[in-house]
């Protein structure tokens, strides 16, 4: 087999051929009904406005620019991941091969139950959360997006896979540190919520062993028991596979591609909502879609949930003085004290109160949506932090009422607009389009020494898809890049391929300074805008 340790230029992917006139026009024609589709929603959203701050405006719009600009850097990284096996064993032409990869990232995104965007919120100050729309909340923003797509930039130029959402959740610790560092009184609202994040970074951590172990011990099962010496072996100039081989890496392809809008798709999409919310609350503080029966429904709801409550209170039914500030010391300590139910019971009546009056969301007067919203939030915050670490024994009724409650709560709040969700899918396709051939290059040639065989692609995305529909369930956010580039060392590491170390020190270097480097560059970032803003 051809050593690969100096790639010749037969080796090469595609993608030096002139560009499919087809792919171009259709991946226009997509583009441009996507971008009328997004500018037309939110256009007919922002009509609702009243407001003539024209910086309000601004803002949004810089803040909108920066949150795609990092999706659009993420396709430069994790789609060009799914689209490399079918690029260099030839069974897509390349300029096909990213068009067929955005279009079932697009379908993922749609699909998508956004419990990952709302787990990638989560990690942040709870502090910050409530104050998105002050200068705390830009400079929070603005900080961990700069910082993350600035790192992903470094590591793409070079040629290095890098995980987004390894950058991302280091930008969002970063922000969190700096923040509680800048706080006049150090509240556990003020800084990372360390439970959360520690179980979001054992999902990064285990994800690229995951890929390596499974990827490699696949191969040597398809070995053992399919023995069709076609499958495991070389592209031979530059021809497609057989159609039943080429079938199966398409295939791997489009769900790799599919896992990848699901869960990737969704961490831009988190913190768009946080910036809508925090510019034009009046449209996006409360979900317009729940209607006037499901309003009554939330009300009832509520009174079940604070009878359930008020049977676990052992005599203490009087709420604190300050019902949100110890809530807040609750989610941020997982220590439930005598006062924290009644203070929970008596922010369900507060939210009952505000909004019993309204036949919609949507008719809830624009000085309320904020508050509103944040007394939702902290409700279902809490209810979050009680199951998670078990802290009340529950009888079934009860606690079947108070899951219903907290679902009723993060339909109210926890929410994602259509025009949201295509505005990321164009912008991880466009991304892709753009900067695919850097990442390619590394995962087709670079990782081992010989070419990757048409069992060796086939066997790396499927672990990577199955890896990442499993984190998808669980709404825990894994990389794409560090799945699929261990799978691809685990199937040459199988087949004795041999291993290129210099490139796999590279990706290890990388991945070992990404949290560092993107804390300490958006910790740095957030005690800038700060001061600036």
């Amino acid at each position: 087999m051809t050593s690969m340790s100096a790639p010749a230029a037969t080796l090469r992917p595609k993608g030096a051929r002139r560009q499919s006139r087809i792919s171009i026009v259709a991946f226009m024609a997509v583009l441009a009904s996507g971008a009328a589709y997004v500018a037309w929603r939110l256009a007919t959203d922002l009509s609702q406005v009243r407001s003539t701050y024209v910086f309000e405006f601004v803002l949004l719009g810089l803040a909108l620019a920066i949150a795609l600009g990092f999706e659009f850097v993420n396709g430069f990284h994790d789609t060009a991941n799914a689209v490399a096996t079918v690029i260099y064993t030839n069974s897509l032409e390349p300029n096909f091969a990213v068009i067929w990869s955005g279009v079932w990232n697009l379908i993922g995104v749609l699909t998508s139950s956004g419990a990952v965007a709302f787990g990638i919120i989560s990690l942040l100050p709870v502090e910050l959360i409530l104050q998105v729309g002050t200068k705390a909340g830009y400079a929070m923003v603005f900080a961990l997006l700069a910082a993350a797509i600035t790192w992903n930039l470094g590591t793409w130029y070079f040629g290095i896979p890098n995980s987004s959402s390894h950058t991302l959740i280091g930008s969002i610790i970063g922000v969190g540190l700096m923040n509680q560092l800048m706080a006049p009184q150090h509240t556990g609202t003020s800084g990372v919520d360390w439970s959360q994040a520690t179980g979001v970074l054992k999902s990064l951590v285990l994800s690229p062993i995951v890929g390596f172990i499974s990827s490699g011990l696949l191969l040597l099962i398809l070995k053992r028991f399919i023995p069709a010496p076609k499958l495991y072996s070389q592209p031979q100039n530059q021809e497609p596979p057989p159609f039943w081989i080429r079938g199966l890496l398409v295939t791997t392809c489009t769900g790799v591609s599919f896992a990848h809008g699901s869960n990737d798709g969704q961490k831009g999409m988190g913190l768009i909502m946080l910036i809508l919310v925090g510019t034009v609350p009046t449209v996006y503080a409360l979900n317009h879609a729940v209607g006037d029966s499901e309003l009554r429904s939330f009300v009832a709801v509520s009174e079940t949930t604070q009878r359930a409550l008020a049977t676990y209170e052992n005599g203490q039914i009087t709420a604190p003085a300050d019902s949100k500030r110890e809530i807040e010391r609750f989610i941020a300590s997982g220590k439930l004290l005598p006062a924290t139910l009644p203070a929970l019971r008596a922010n369900i009546e507060s939210v009952k109160k505000q909004v019993e009056s309204y036949p919609t969301l949507a008719r809830i007067p624009t000085e309320l949506t904020g508050n509103v919203r944040n007394d939702m939030y902290l409700a279902s915050e809490a209810f979050r932090v009680i199951d998670k670490h078990k802290l009340m024994s529950f009888r079934d009724s009860d606690r079947a009422a108070i899951a219903n409650y907290k679902h009723e709560l993060d339909r109210a709040t926890k929410f994602i607009p259509v025009w949201v969700k295509v505005a990321v899918a164009l912008a991880l396709g466009l991304g892709t389009m753009v900067g695919w051939k850097r990442i390619v290059v590394t995962v087709g040639e670079r990782i081992g020494k010989q070419h990757l065989t048409y069992a060796q692609g086939a066997v790396s995305e499927a672990v990577a898809m199955a890896t990442i529909l499993g984190a998808d369930g669980f709404g825990m956010p894994v990389s794409t890049t560090h799945v699929l580039t261990s799978g691809v060392a685990g199937t040459m590491a199988a087949n004795q391929s041999g291993l290129q170390w210099s490139t796999l020190r590279n990706i290890a270097l990388a991945w070992v300074l990404t949290l560092p480097v993107s804390i300490a560059l958006s910790g740095s970032l957030f005690w800038l805008f700060r001061r600036v803003l």
